[in-house]
């Protein structure tokens, strides 16, 4: 009985030792256990933390290319509103101009009516112009129907060979010559001067011309003196003008002498003219007249050309 309870109490002592060592085995294992799988954690973790601040970098690389791009839309977000700024500042002005344009090109098309008015009344005093000349000369070509002197259907002019009014290279009128002046003179300025026509006639021109024969001086000094000859016959009235006439006509004369500026060239058997100068026909006295509306007449004539 004794060694039994002796037993048993030795068991149970060692059991109680076996027991706490199996305790503490156990703990140190949790711990060691608790110890890896906190290591674990803090791995896993770690790799986490650096995953995350790997993608943090990615992600801040991308914000920071965001940024950057969107600084470059910006700038050219501002670069296009000025350009649009500077568009619509050119709309405008542009817009500004089309309405002076409108109103320059309204203000040309009342220019270009009144212009179409005044060369409609312009054209009609143009035909009245060339009706006037046309009377004058019909009136002139009337007057020496029965003469030997012949009018000139285009200008009115008459023309006296100089072989017939003076000597070789004299410029007083020989006695036929003054007669032959006599009868032509006073018919045709008494046609020039009267009341239908007076007014009209701005200038009587009486023109001296020679040949080609000499110097250009000498001639010149000839034909003047030789149209100067012609216009005082003229101017007496002892040859056949009345006084009231004569003051006309002073009011109105010009004498000119042109040397041989201005030749008389022979002409062909078809009526051509050609290069050779016609001496006899060149040594004249022309005595012709010139319209007040002469210098409108050719500009209008330019203006109707050009239509």
């Amino acid at each position: 009985m004794m060694s039994r309870r002796r037993n048993r109490e030795a068991f149970a002592e060692h059991s109680y030792w076996q027991s706490y060592s199996d305790m503490m085995a156990a703990l140190l294992l949790i711990f060691i256990l608790m110890i890896a799988i906190t290591l674990t954690i803090y791995k896993q973790k770690t790799d986490d933390l650096d995953q995350t601040r790997l993608e943090l970098s990615t992600a801040q690389s991308q914000l920071d290319a965001t940024i950057e791009d969107l600084e470059l839309s910006k700038a050219e977000l501002e670069k296009s509103n000025e350009e649009l700024a500077s568009s619509l500042a050119q709309l405008q002005q542009a817009y500004e101009q089309a309405a002076l344009t409108q109103e320059e090109l309204n203000n040309a098309y009342l220019e270009i009516e009144n212009a179409r008015q005044e060369l409609t009344t312009t054209k009609q005093e143009l035909q009245d112009i060339v009706g006037i000349r046309t009377d004058i000369i019909g009136a002139l070509q009337s007057a020496f129907s029965n003469s030997t002197m012949k009018v000139d259907a285009q200008t009115g002019s008459i023309t006296f060979s100089s072989d017939v009014l003076f000597r070789y290279n004299s410029a007083s009128l020989t006695a036929d010559s003054k007669e032959t002046l006599k009868n032509i003179i006073p018919m045709y300025l008494d046609v020039l001067l009267q009341d239908q026509f007076r007014d009209y006639i701005a200038e009587i021109i009486i023109e001296g011309h020679t040949d080609t024969d000499g110097g250009y001086q000498s001639n010149m000094e000839l034909s003047y003196e030789r149209a100067n000859a012609v216009a005082d016959f003229c101017l007496n009235k002892r040859n056949g003008l009345s006084e009231t006439e004569i003051e006309q006509l002073q009011r109105l004369l010009t004498v000119n002498g042109k040397s041989w500026s201005n030749p008389v060239y022979q002409k062909d058997i078809l009526g051509n003219p050609t290069d050779e100068v016609d001496m006899a026909a060149s040594r004249r006295v022309e005595i012709k007249f010139r319209l007040k509306e002469d210098e409108m007449i050719e500009k209008i004539a330019g203006v109707l050309d050009q239509e």
